[in-house]
Order: structure tokens, then sequence, then C-alpha cells
């Protein structure tokens, strides 16, 4: 005989004071205890054992809500499926889904923490750290991973890429390689929407439309020689910073962070550790004469073990302090790194010494695998040669290449 259902109106539900079950027909009951709580219970047999579900209570499920419920269980019941052991799944589905669910900004997180160790310097943390905190995170930083796409990335990239392609592009590249590793690990998948080729590239000009490389002001190499000479009209540690920059072609952060312990005055040798270095690998330095000279001047007022010290006790020179010198002699024509560019130009137009040699004394990375994989040595010795020739060009009473 079939149930009759609908025995309860929402009336006598909202009345109801007395403790007990009230069925309302086909399964459906009222369940209201000594306390007074009313909640609905949706009772069924599976498998020769009666069950019990709770469907909720009535302040939040009304009357019409439950009886759609018991129908949804009754007909899950009639293709032999346990309501109960459905909603346990569901649910457990859920947390699941909530566990993996990561916010782009914590895959950003953990992707630094874990290349923290790989990465050269504290520098590079930041610059990572800084960028993402500028351009990215105030987009989509607090969305799970898997909602970001290409129209995110392009609300990103977009507005800047014209203006500060070089920011972008580096911007790009980090959101690409972040969404990488979040693939990797399941926490989202498909394609990777930052990518470049063939996607992007589509959707934005590339770089090289947009801006013409710049090099940094170079000072022909047929100059240098008057130049140093009106260098030696300028005090203070800061010029003789620049001139010792000059001599051994370095990199503006390495020698401004340069430190006695890398100092070999007896062999003419300053080896400077992987950790500072642009490539990661460590870099000897031969010495010429004119640059032991003047670090033998820095030894005679030595404060910290910076070779070339700031005002700060204990602090290096700052960043700008050679350019401030350029700028005190009026050459805003010219830039301290394009010394570098001076220098191998010199040494390509003017000496013999083969491309190899000039470009491991601007410690630049061998671009070649197969090249680099048969050089095992640094060519110090010839080095050594190199920049002793160098060191006439520079000096002001010196031969000059013409």
């Amino acid at each position: 005989m079939a149930h009759k259902q609908k025995k309860l109106s929402a009336v006598a539900v909202r009345n109801m004071t007395k403790a007990g079950l009230f069925a309302d027909g086909g399964g459906l009951y009222l369940q209201v205890t000594k306390s007074g709580a009313k909640t609905w219970i949706f009772r069924f047999m599976m498998a020769g054992r009666r069950r019990d579900m709770g469907l909720g209570p009535v302040h939040t499920v009304n009357l019409a809500e439950a009886r759609d419920e018991a129908l949804n269980c009754r007909q899950l019941i009639r293709q032999g499926i346990d309501p109960i052991e459905k909603r346990k799944t569901e649910q457990l589905s859920a947390k699941a889904e909530a566990v993996k669910t990561v916010t782009f900004r914590e895959c950003a997180e953990n992707y630094i923490k874990a290349h923290e160790p790989s990465w050269k310097n504290a520098k590079h943390i930041a610059q990572w750290t800084s960028t993402l905190t500028t351009y990215v995170y105030p987009t989509f930083g607090a969305l799970p991973v898997t909602e970001v796409d290409t129209g995110l990335i392009m609300k990103v990239i977009e507005p800047i890429w014209a203006t500060k392609t070089e920011t972008a592009s580096r911007v790009r590249g980090r959101i690409e390689a972040i969404l990488d590793w979040a693939t990797v690990r399941k926490f989202r998948s498909g394609e990777n929407p930052a990518r470049w080729k063939g996607h992007l590239d589509h959707l934005l000009p590339s770089k090289s439309k947009l801006q013409k490389e710049k090099h940094h002001s170079a000072l022909p190499y047929d100059q240098i020689s008057d130049f140093i000479s009106s260098l030696h009209k300028q005090n203070g540690i800061s010029a003789s910073a620049l001139e010792f920059t000059i001599l051994t072609a370095a990199r503006t952060g390495e020698v401004i962070e340069a430190a006695w312990s890398e100092i070999d005055l007896e062999n003419k040798v300053w080896t400077i550790p992987a950790e500072r270095m642009k490539a990661g690998r460590e870099h000897r330095v031969p010495l010429s004469e004119t640059a032991l000279n003047i670090l033998q001047e820095m030894a005679e007022i030595r404060t910290s073990n910076f070779v070339f010290p700031g005002n700060s006790k204990n602090r290096p020179l700052s960043n700008m302090a050679m350019l401030t010198v350029l700028r005190r002699m009026k050459r805003t024509d010219i830039t301290v790194h394009g010394f570098r560019s001076t220098f191998r130009d010199w040494a390509a137009e003017q000496t013999n010494f083969p491309r190899e040699v000039a470009e491991m004394a601007l410690a630049h990375t061998i671009e070649s695998k197969v090249e680099a994989a048969y050089r095992r040595g640094d060519l110090f010795e010839k080095r050594r040669s190199l920049m002793q020739e160098w060191e006439e060009q520079c000096s002001p009473n010196g031969l000059q290449n013409t």
C-alpha cells in the first residue's frame, strides 16, 4: 500500500511542541526533542537495515525543502544508492578539494622558498617579492591558482608592457614559473596562461619592436688615458674605486663589495666568490701594478673588511658613489658600466688576444655548452697579460693604441 504523504503542514510544524517523531510520509519525519529543538529525519531501509538520515533543522530547512530532500533520497535508493554514504563521499571530496585549493600568492611564496637555496643572493629574492607584490598580488594574489587565466595575466602585463617592457617581461616570466610549479604540485591543471610562445606572443608586441636594446654609454678606448688623467685630479675613495673598476674591467657591485679577505697581494690576485658573481661562479682577477697600488693606498686607511669603505661603519661604498664621481667630472655622457664596453672594444680592435680571453676577463658566461664543457680552465695567465696591456692603455703616460 502506498505511503500517505504530506500529513504535516507548515503551521503544524511551527506550532509543534510535543517531543516525538512525527511522520509527513515517504520516510520524512519531524523530530522534536524534549528541549524543543526541531529537525528533519529521513528514515529508509537499505540492505535490510534501517537507517536514519538527518536533513537539517527546521529553522534552516522548511517543510517544502525537507520534502524535496526526501524525494531526492528516495530516487537514490531506487537506483540502489545509499544517500547517507553518497553524502559522506561528497563531503570528503569537497574537503579534499578545499585542501588542494591554494591561492596564487601561496604558490608564489612556496615557489620562492623552494628556490631560495639556488638563488645567488638576497637581492634576487627581494626582486621577485617586490615585483609580485607591486604588479601581481593586487590583481589575483588572493585568488585560487586554478582561476588564474589569460585575462588576468593580461590585466597585469598589458598596462606596463609598452612603458616598462623589461619589468613586464620579467613579471610574466615569474608568473609562468610559479604556475608551472603549481601544475607539477597538482594545484592546477592545463596549459600555462602566462606562456609566451604560441600564446601571449599573439596578444602583445615583441620586446624588440617596443624598444631597442640600450647599451651603457661607453668612452672610446682612445680617450681612456686622458680620462684617467682627469680622474687623478679627483680625491676620495670613490675616485680610487672607479679607477680600480676600470683597470679590472669589473662590475660596480663586484668592486664596492670587494673584501680584503678576497685579495691576495702577494700573488696579485683578487678572487671574487661565486655568490657575488652574476654568473654564479668564482672569478679570479689578475691585478696590475696600478691596481695593486690602489689597494695598498686603501690598506693604509683600512677601517673594515671592505676594500672601499662607505661613510657608514662596516658598510661599503654606495652603488651611486662612482657615478657621482663622473657627474662631478661633468661626464654625464658615460656610465661606470660602460667602461667594460670600452675594455671589450679595445681588446677586440687593438690586441691579438683571442675572443674568449677578453670574454673571461669580463666574467661573461660561455654561451656554447659544448665550448664550456671542454674549457676547464679560466685562461688566467693569458688574462694577466691582457690586463697588463690594458693598464698601459689606461696609463696617462703609457702607450696609446690608435
